[in-house]
């Protein structure tokens, strides 16, 4: 893995000082002899964690090819994401854990739905209600620990925002991916389909812009966590705009999108667990992990919060280690205080990725060139 390294610098969230040593693509807190100084005096974090980005959806929509997941990949690192929960993507992104120049992916498999209720193409269509906890469980099997239900959608017969599963077949299939060994998410914005969701054993709650006490209430009781996607939050009013047929819809969407914050801040005040994802692909650009940390903020978690959201405690959630001996050397070296702002986290000044030097704040700045994917 050539020379080892030695980073010297301060730790967060206990701004205490820290010195590592990377060596054979792992840290370590005893020294390495021969290594070689890479950083001194920054702050020393482990990679950013996006857990909610799509590598395979291209932004404007469709399919991404390798070529272009390469690119979306390699634009996430630039910004400092090194770990990303891939919630749901229609093509198969695996070839990226063999490039050592890429992040680590988690992946849900594919977006589970009923037709007509998501954007075309995306899911697995289930037509009978009944085949849900069978279709769960196999994706549950070529996943890596989560799956991806989409949880409420528009029905046109309706005109507005309606759950797309009963509550009986939720718990079955909640409960086989259980047995699988995997965890479930799933994508709701209105309020409708969070208490069934969330009394069937869901792990996890994508948008939850409907939330209210009472689903706030069940999911800190069963230690339910949310994923907010803020900087998706943000197109609300342009969906609603586009939806002019389905004036309640319309309607539905500008209101879950007016109190966002409020919403979001009782969650974290009520002690929900939050963690920070963009939604990348599709109609996020991808890179903007910074964006959405900044985003919490504005919902009142604090700026050490909101970064632990998207950096430390998002890797615990995760199940992936951090700065601590043996872990994997997959980290950031900021020369300013990443807390600072988005325009300093998402410019860091030193990645490392499988204990090898990547790029920073050079190569981030090259990003930009791909903020069309």
């Amino acid at each position: 893995m050539g020379t080892p390294m030695r980073v010297v610098g301060r730790s967060l969230p206990d701004e205490q000082p820290i010195e590592l040593w990377i060596d054979g693509g792992v840290v370590s807190t005893e020294p390495v002899a021969g290594a070689e100084t890479i950083a001194e005096g920054g702050w020393v974090l482990p990679g950013l964690v996006d857990a909610h980005c799509h590598v395979g959806i291209r932004y404007g929509g469709g399919h991404e090819d390798a070529d272009g997941m390469t690119v979306q990949a390699r634009v996430e690192r630039d910004r400092g994401v090194l770990l990303i929960r891939d919630a749901g993507s229609p093509v198969d992104n695996r070839f990226v854990d063999d490039h050592p120049e890429l992040p680590r992916i988690i992946r849900a498999g594919r977006h589970i739905a009923r037709p007509k209720r998501y954007i075309r193409d995306l899911p697995i269509d289930v037509e009978d209600e009944s085949q849900l906890p069978e279709v769960v469980a196999e994706q549950a099997r070529r996943g890596d620990g989560w799956v991806k239900l989409v949880g409420d959608w528009i029905d046109r017969s309706v005109g507005d925002l309606c759950p797309l599963w009963s509550d009986e077949v939720l718990k079955e299939a909640i409960d086989a991916a259980h047995r699988e060994g995997a965890r479930v998410t799933a994508h709701v914005f209105g309020e409708d389909a969070l208490p069934g969701l969330i009394e069937a054993g869901i792990d996890c709650i994508e948008h939850g812009t409907g939330l209210t006490a009472e689903t706030v209430e069940m999911m800190v009781e069963r230690s339910v966590a949310l994923v907010p996607t803020l900087v998706n939050i943000a197109t609300f009013p342009e969906i609603a705009d586009s939806a002019h047929r389905f004036p309640v819809y319309a309607a539905h969407m500008r209101d879950l999108h007016a109190r966002r914050y409020e919403t979001i801040r009782a969650a974290h005040a009520a002690g929900v667990a939050i963690y920070a994802g963009t939604d990348a692909g599709g109609s996020i650009r991808h890179g903007r992990i910074a964006d959405e940390v900044a985003e919490l903020t504005t919902a009142g978690l604090t700026p050490t919060e909101a970064l632990g959201a998207a950096c430390w405690e998002a890797r615990r959630w995760l199940g992936h280690r951090g700065l601590e001996h043996g872990a994997p050397a997959d980290l950031l070296v900021y020369d300013r205080d990443p807390r600072g702002g988005p325009d300093v986290l998402a410019h860091p000044d030193v990645v490392v990725l499988r204990g090898r030097v990547i790029g920073g704040a050079a190569t981030a700045t090259a990003a930009v060139a791909y903020a069309d994917i």
